[in-house]
């Protein structure tokens, strides 16, 4: 089942002699539950593409469907919704908000929902990703690895329908970089959650189940690794 569509997705930064083109006519779809790495030297335009797919940036033209919904056709306050219900976004450098402790990161997209905590949930993520017992640290009484997963735990609280990872993994040693994946994959099947990571790690890509590769803003290489 179709879960994701791109349709001649093209990004132009500036204008005239100095425009840039990030994404040039790039399209593709994604199955529901899929493990997509998106890979491609520095300045493909993997980052902006990620970007474009969880609404944080507009495209120029095309456009991107998400479980048939045109994104982009929404009203920004809507954006804004689709943002924290339909997306979960995991950057390298983990952004979580210094003055909140783990509990209150994690549940953050929720609380600015307006919503009532699933305490489920939470206990659930909590144990998942070996964060119980730290609920009421701040993210500077944390380890790289431990702030990275308060930042999973944040992206996956709202049980969105895609996951986007953007170097989840670039800021961390090996060991503590497998076990992120392990728990990026471990979502990925138990939740049957879409999850898209971009990296630069030719060890990550190949536990995807496709790998997208990038190079100035077109696609080059589209390759099923699992079926």
């Amino acid at each position: 089942m179709e879960l994701l569509r791109v349709e001649n997705l093209t990004k132009v930064y500036g204008s005239g002699d100095s425009a840039v083109r990030a994404l040039d006519g790039v399209s593709f779809a994604v199955e529901k539950g899929c493990f997509l790495a998106i890979i491609g030297p520095s300045g493909s335009g993997k980052s902006t593409l990620l970007h474009i797919l969880g609404g944080v940036d507009r495209p120029t033209s095309g456009k991107v469907f998400l479980d048939g919904q045109d994104v982009y056709a929404q009203n920004e306050d809507r954006l804004a919704i689709f943002r924290r219900r339909q997306v979960g976004l995991i950057y390298q450098f983990y952004n979580l908000i210094p003055v909140l402790d783990v509990r209150e990161n994690i549940t953050l997209p929720v609380l600015m929902d307006g919503r009532p905590v699933n305490e489920a949930r939470l206990a659930e993520l909590l144990d998942t990703l070996g964060l119980r017992g730290r609920e009421r640290h701040l993210p500077n009484q944390l380890s790289g690895g431990q702030q990275q997963r308060v930042s999973i735990g944040r992206a996956l609280m709202n049980t969105p329908a895609v996951v986007l990872a953007d170097e989840p993994t670039g800021n961390l040693d090996s060991r503590n970089s497998q076990e992120i994946v392990e728990l990026l994959k471990l979502s990925n099947r138990r939740y049957g959650q879409t999850l898209i990571v971009i990296t630069h790690d030719e060890r990550i890509a190949l536990q995807a189940d496709r790998v997208l590769a990038l190079e100035d803003g077109r696609i080059t290489r589209d390759e099923v690794l699992r079926p």
